[in-house]
């Protein structure tokens, strides 16, 4: 490794698959900071239910991006961009690597490569897709979707109402799949990337995700839901865990429904992820258990 040379090591992956603890492991072994690229993470209301990372589990390692902002402030990829981008010019100035760990696959591509240039909202289209949601549900707006750009459709949060309506919006403006224009400019960057992917069997990749529903509930997910109630309409709330509870509190399914469908959810949620990684082709996959592995690799990347 060059002294002048800088750089990020990735870890991503699904849900549940263990990125936090090897990040904290990594940023031990190699003296670093931890970025969290987790978009659920950043919210400080939202704790159990996003398995945030707790002072113990951090060990010491300084962790940026958790509980930075409030569920009531306006927040998106571009400003995490900006904000990323400026954190590892400090960082930087002190250590050569640094860590960002997290799930989601659109913040992550931001800081590594920059957002794309594309068209400004339209007014016209988002008040028709806004009455559409609002007449129809949410199960209109993601057909909708697979309708404009089945690609996209694919690896999209597609609870996450804001991001459908603004892929449709897209799509519906330019005539041309927003999946076919993501990803298209290319910033440079002042450092290197080492992308590292976690992943393991589906059968054993969905018992952790079983597991750790199991657990949030054991913590007291349904309070920190109860708690929330008042702001479910927040957009940083349309999100698993936490939307099937605002379902189970309004009367309209039981609790074990409501567990049940997180558990659900957490492993579509988790598919899409890995549709996500696999379009990277820089990415080097690993079972969260091979530690020494992933080492070697980042070890050998930084000559």
């Amino acid at each position: 490794m060059q002294s002048s040379d800088k750089y990020l090591i990735v870890v991503a992956g699904p849900t549940a698959i263990g990125k936090s603890d090897l990040s904290v492991a990594l940023a031990k072994e190699f003296d670093c900071e931890i970025i969290s690229a987790d978009s659920r993470q950043f919210y400080k209301e939202m704790c159990i239910g996003t398995a945030k990372p707790s002072i113990e589990d951090m060990q010491g390692v300084p962790h940026h991006f958790i509980d930075n902002i409030s569920i009531e402030e306006s927040y998106n990829v571009g400003k995490f961009e900006e904000e990323a981008i400026a954190l590892l010019h400090e960082i930087f100035k002190q250590k050569s690597i640094a860590i960002m760990v997290g799930g989601s696959g659109l913040y992550i591509n931001a800081v590594l490569y920059g957002m794309d240039d594309l068209p400004k909202n339209d007014p016209e289209i988002r008040a028709e897709l806004e009455k559409n949601y609002q007449e129809f549900g949410l199960s209109w707006l993601q057909e909708k979707l697979k309708e404009v750009d089945p690609e996209y459709f694919k690896s999209a949060e597609i609870n996450n109402t804001n991001r459908i309506m603004r892929a449709i919006e897209v799509s519906l403006i330019t005539g041309i799949p927003y999946s076919q224009q993501l990803n298209k400019k290319t910033t440079k960057r002042d450092f290197k990337t080492i992308f590292i992917v976690l992943n393991t069997d589906r059968e054993k990749l969905y018992d952790r995700i079983n597991r750790r529903v199991d657990q949030m509930m054991k913590n007291g997910l349904v309070e920190e839901v109860k708690n929330l109630l008042p702001h479910k309409s927040n957009n940083a709330l349309n999100t698993v865990g936490y939307k099937e509870l605002f379902e189970h509190l309004e009367g309209n399914c039981t609790l074990d429904t409501a567990i049940e469908n997180i558990k659900q959810n957490s492993r579509r949620y988790a598919k899409r992820q890995i549709t996500w990684f696999k379009k990277n082709k820089e990415a080097k996959w690993f079972e969260p258990t091979d530690k020494e592995a992933i080492e070697k690799f980042i070890k050998d990347s930084l000559h």
